[in-house]
C-alpha cells in the first residue's frame, strides 16, 4: 500500500511539474515575437467572440502554427492566454494594424485598447439633415440604419474620425452633441441687442447665412444684413428659404426659382412671411453660427452676387438695383461665352 501511495505521489509531483512547465512555456510563447514579417491590418467585427477574434488573427498570419512544444495551435494558446488574463469581454471592434513580430500579448493589448485605425468622414457645412443621412449611407466603414432624419440644423458639420464598424446612429449622436455645444457657447458669447429671442432662432438665421455665402470673410456681413432687416421689420427675402420650402431639404432644386414660387404663400417663403422661417434650412457650421451671433456692424440692407464668388453690399435700394443690373450683365456675358464654347 505504501508503495502504491509513493508511486501515486511521485506521479502527481511529476504531473504538477509538467503543468508548471507547460504554463511557463505557454506564458513564454504568448509573449514571444510572432510570425508577422510586415504590418497587417486585422478587422475585429462588432460583437465578435473570442473564437472569431482568434480566427481573424490566424487568418492574417499573425499567430504561430504550433506553440507549447507543438502541443497547441496558435489560436488555442491565444484563447487560453486571453481567458487567463480575463480579457474575453474586453475586445473592441475596429481595424487594428499589427506591427511586424507582434506577440500574442501585444495583439491582445491592442485589440482590447480601442486604438483602432481611424477613418475620416467629412460632413461639409450647409448640407441639410437629409443630405447628411444620404452621405453617411455611402460611408462603407459605418454600420446600421438610421431610423429617422435628424432635426434640421442639429448636426455639426466637421471632419469626424471613426473606426470601422461604428454605428451611423452613434456618429449622428456625436454630431448632435457637438452642434448643441457649439450653439450654447456662441449664444452665451452673443452680441447685445440682437433681434433673436432664443438659440433656436439663432440656429435658423445661421443656416440662412450658411446657405447665402461660401466666402468665410463675408459671413459676418451677410449676417449683418439679415439682422438689420429683422430690426427694421423688413422681410428677409432670401432665395434659399424658398428653395427649402420646395424641396424639403431633399437635394438641390436643380433650376432657377419661378415667379409663382416667389409669390406663393408658404412657411418658408421669406418674400411673403415676416421674420424667420419655422426651422433651419440646413446645418450651419461653427463659423456661420458665430458670425450670426456676432455680426459685423454695417449699414447694409441688401446684397447680390458680384461675379467673383462673393457679394456686393449696399445700404439703399437704388444702390442695390444698380448692383443687380451689374450682376445681370455678368450673367448674360457668361451665358454668351457658354454658348460660344458649345
Amino acid at each position: 500500500m505504501r508503495h502504491i501511495a509513493a508511486n501515486f505521489l511521485t506521479l502527481l509531483i511529476v504531473a504538477l511539474i509538467g503543468v508548471a512547465l507547460a504554463v511557463d512555456r505557454g506564458q513564454s510563447d504568448f509573449e514571444a515575437p510572432g510570425p508577422l514579417a510586415a504590418p497587417v491590418v486585422v478587422a475585429i467585427e462588432r460583437g465578435a467572440t473570442l473564437d472569431e477574434a482568434a480566427a481573424a488573427l490566424d487568418a492574417a498570419g499573425a499567430l504561430p502554427e504550433r506553440t507549447v512544444w507543438g502541443l497547441l495551435a496558435g489560436q488555442q494558446l491565444f484563447k487560453v492566454g486571453t481567458r487567463a488574463r480575463r480579457q474575453t469581454r474586453a475586445l473592441k471592434a475596429g481595424e487594428y494594424e499589427l506591427p511586424p513580430g507582434a506577440s500574442m500579448a501585444e495583439m491582445l493589448a491592442l485589440i482590447t485598447s480601442g486604438r483602432a485605425i481611424q477613418h475620416a468622414v467629412t460632413v461639409p457645412e450647409g448640407l441639410t439633415s437629409w443630405e447628411v443621412v444620404e452621405l453617411l449611407k455611402g460611408v462603407d466603414v459605418l454600420t446600421g440604419e438610421l431610423a429617422a432624419v435628424p432635426p434640421e440644423g442639429s448636426l455639426a458639420p466637421d471632419t469626424y474620425f471613426v473606426s470601422r464598424g461604428m454605428a451611423r446612429a452613434e456618429l449622428i449622436r456625436r454630431m448632435s452633441a457637438a452642434q448643441a455645444e457649439i450653439l450654447a457657447a456662441a449664444w452665451a458669447a452673443r452680441a447685445e441687442g440682437l433681434p433673436l429671442d432664443s438659440p433656436e432662432e439663432a440656429l435658423i438665421l445661421a443656416s440662412i447665412v450658411e446657405k447665402e455665402t461660401g466666402v468665410g470673410a463675408e459671413r459676418a456681413q451677410v449676417a449683418s444684413v439679415f439682422v438689420n432687416r429683422l430690426r427694421k421689420g423688413m422681410r428677409l427675402e432670401t432665395d434659399p428659404t424658398v428653395i427649402y420650402g420646395i424641396t424639403g431639404g431633399q437635394g438641390p432644386l436643380g433650376r432657377g426659382l419661378r415667379r409663382s414660387e416667389l409669390i406663393a404663400e408658404t412657411p418658408y417663403n421669406t418674400y411673403r412671411i415676416p421674420g424667420l422661417p419655422p426651422t433651419p434650412i440646413a446645418n450651419p457650421g461653427r463659423a456661420a453660427i458665430e458670425a450670426t451671433l456676432n455680426p459685423a456692424d454695417t449699414p447694409y440692407f441688401y446684397f447680390v452676387a458680384d461675379g467673383t464668388g462673393g457679394h456686393a453690399f449696399s445700404e439703399t435700394l437704388s444702390e442695390h438695383n444698380a448692383n443687380v443690373r451689374k450682376w445681370r450683365r455678368i450673367e448674360a456675358e457668361r451665358a454668351r461665352e457658354q454658348q460660344q464654347a458649345e
